[in-house]
Order: C-alpha cells, then sequence, then structure tokens
C-alpha cells in the first residue's frame, strides 16, 4: 500500500481498563438516574394522592439522586471525550494587558 505525501505511520489502538472504567461508571450511572427519575415519579403521584409524608420524603431524595446521577453522567462523559482525544482540557490563557494601554478600549480613549 502506498502512501500519500500526508501518510503517516498510525499509533495502534490499545486496551485501556481506564477507559472501559470510565464507560462502565457512566453507563451505570445513567441506568440509575433513570431508575431513580421513574422512582421520584412513583413517590410523587404516590404523595398527591394519598398525601402520605413520607412519600413527599421519598420523592426528594429520589429526586435529588437522580440530579446526583446525571451530574456525574455528565462529568464521565467528559472525562472519556477528553481521555478519547475529542476535546481538550487546555485552554489557552488571556494576554497580559498592558497597562500603557487605557481602560475601556477604544471609546474610552476618545
Amino acid at each position: 500500500m502506498t502512501g500519500g505525501k500526508r501518510a503517516g505511520d498510525r499509533a495502534k489502538a490499545k486496551f485501556r481498563p481506564a477507559l472501559l472504567l470510565i464507560a462502565a461508571g457512566g453507563t451505570v450511572s445513567i441506568v440509575a438516574w433513570g431508575y431513580l427519575v421513574v422512582a421520584a415519579i412513583d413517590f410523587g403521584a404516590t404523595a398527591r394522592h394519598d398525601g402520605k409524608a413520607s412519600a413527599w420524603a421519598f420523592m426528594a431524595v429520589a429526586s435529588l439522586g437522580a440530579m446526583l446521577c446525571l451530574f456525574l453522567t455528565f462529568m464521565l462523559a467528559i472525562r472519556l471525550s477528553r481521555a478519547l482525544g475529542m476535546s481538550s482540557h487546555h485552554h489557552e490563557p488571556r494576554p497580559k494587558r498592558d497597562p500603557a494601554t487605557p481602560k475601556g478600549g477604544k471609546r474610552a480613549a476618545r
């Protein structure tokens, strides 16, 4: 196989257990989120119809757990995308402002 002018050696894909662990954690957390959402809806319906205070408390706990699971899922998805090279976590710092220039830009300089 001949290579073009931009052809280069490609790095072989290696099995990385850390990525598998992150992906498994994300899968578990999204499944837990779904379960907690369904539980919160069920507890809310029970609390509304029966008026039990314990159902309201369970609904609040299930809602809080669902929020935390979704947050964890997003954090793991970001970590996985960075590990796969799909996004970068390095940002260019803003350049330092020259103290000689007036504050406020062009309008303030007039």
